[in-house]
């Protein structure tokens, strides 16, 4: 056979279709109705019970809206009950503007410095590549946001609110792109002409001055100090007095964020080793992000204890395959994609990773998990994208699905067995800057 397709190769594939009549019912349906309406199991998704043997939320979900904030608003969330407990108050939040005004600028000196060390590598690097294509992405993981938090401190959504693009990011990050790749020219331009490590951090800082100012224009500026005051539940009026977003973390952020660790189940690689990705990162004087790499029954073991013991979990996944958005569930049995195209899928999660077929995606929060007999069966999720989707914006995870498609959690260092602990202890791995385990970041 020859590389090219011919006409006759052509007009047997179009024979052959036409032949079935599966097929032409397939084509009509699809023709007037989404995809997933078309193969989703109905009686499945009716199926699956949203009640949890162990439940902790009773406050509103968030809303990231157009923005990738996913991992700041987990994170954040994974705060709150602390927060609105020592308040006593139903319903808080931080401000997720701020915490991202302070990562965009971060990350904008991280990408200028990751420049100026490759000032004399090839244009068509890969790594560097990697690197420009990242600017200005709303993406994370979670030692970054210990990290903004630590540095940089939290405040109420009342003192620095949403505006219209932190809400809906595309046109600010489009010119944050073009101010960072500018400026990634002008270092190179300059470290060409043989310039000083100095001349070339002058040039960063104006660079970044502007990108201060394109950060102020579209998020606000944030503030020093402010004034704190609330009313709780019982109508209890509290002053507080002028703090700094970082005395109000240090006060009101009620866990040690220092003692938590980021596990992955990334089954390519050897379990109980530390991995990092190239070029991966926020706050330059900051720990890097590194992942302890563990199997999925850890990982599941670990959340589900620190469920029942009434501590919500952080994690990130793949959240587009098998989700069934209105309904609020994932779950792998939900959508017959097999028998509407009569074929078989059947790549495990090793072979999705290898094929750029799954990575992380999105970040959220794990507010419950039902146990049976000692096994999770599905988990309940606090999700960041409004109250119209699920359960009012709580979601529902089986557990074949959190198995195929969950990739990392945040845990206490304390809640691992003491032979993995001791793996926290390796020197990292480095992986390419464009390896998977680096997409919830990109």
């Amino acid at each position: 056979m020859d590389a090219a397709l011919t006409q006759s190769q052509l007009d047997a594939l179009h024979k052959e279709f036409a032949a079935n009549r599966a097929y032409k019912v397939a084509q009509n349906a699809v023709a007037k109705t989404s995809l997933n309406d078309v193969v989703l199991d109905n009686a499945k998704a009716k199926s699956i019970d949203h009640t949890m043997s162990h439940h902790l939320d009773d406050w509103k979900v968030t809303n990231q809206k157009q923005s990738g904030r996913c991992w700041l608003f987990a994170g954040l969330n994974l705060l709150r009950p602390g927060t609105m407990k020592a308040l006593g108050v139903k319903d808080f939040e931080f401000s997720q503007n701020h915490i991202m005004f302070w990562d965009k600028i971060e990350r904008a000196n991280y990408l200028l410095e990751q420049v100026i060390d490759m000032a004399d590598v090839d244009i068509q690097d890969r790594t560097l590549h990697k690197v420009l294509a990242s600017a200005a992405e709303d993406g994370g993981q979670w030692n970054m946001f210990v990290a903004l938090v630590q540095k940089h401190g939290l405040v109420p959504k009342s003192v620095m609110p949403e505006t219209h693009a932190s809400s809906a990011t595309r046109e600010m990050n489009g010119i944050l792109r073009t101010v960072l790749r500018e400026g990634a020219l002008r270092l190179r331009t300059q470290s060409e002409t043989g310039a000083s490590i100095e001349a070339l951090r002058e040039t960063k800082e104006e660079v970044l001055q502007l990108v201060h100012r394109v950060l102020c224009i579209h998020l606000g500026t944030p503030p020093a100090s402010f004034n704190w005051q609330w009313i709780d539940s019982d109508k209890e009026f509290h002053h507080e007095g002028e703090l700094t977003p970082q005395q109000f973390a240090r006060k009101y952020v009620t866990l040690p964020l220092d003692e938590y660790v980021c596990l992955v189940h990334d089954p390519r690689h050897e379990y109980g080793r530390t991995y990092t990705v190239d070029r991966l990162g926020n706050v330059i004087d900051a720990p890097g992000v590194v992942y302890l790499n563990v199997d999925i029954d850890v990982i599941a073991d670990i959340a589900a204890k620190a469920l029942t013991g009434g501590e919500p979990v952080w994690f990130g996944c793949d959240v587009g395959p098998h989700m069934a958005r209105d309904e609020g569930i994932w779950d792998t049995g939900l959508f017959d994609y097999e028998a509407l195209y009569d074929t078989e899928f059947g790549l495990d999660k090793v072979q999705r990773l290898h094929y750029q077929e799954t990575a992380m995606t999105h970040a959220m929060l794990f507010t419950g998990v039902d146990v049976r007999d000692g096994e999770a069966l599905r988990w309940r999720v606090e999700n960041s994208w409004g109250d119209e989707k699920g359960q009012s914006g709580y979601w529902t995870m089986t557990s074949a699905w959190f198995r195929e498609y969950v990739f990392e959690i945040s845990a206490r260092r304390s809640a691992l067995p003491a032979e993995l602990a001791a793996g926290l202890d390796t020197e990292p791995i480095v992986l390419p800057a464009w390896d998977p385990m680096g997409s919830l970041a990109r």
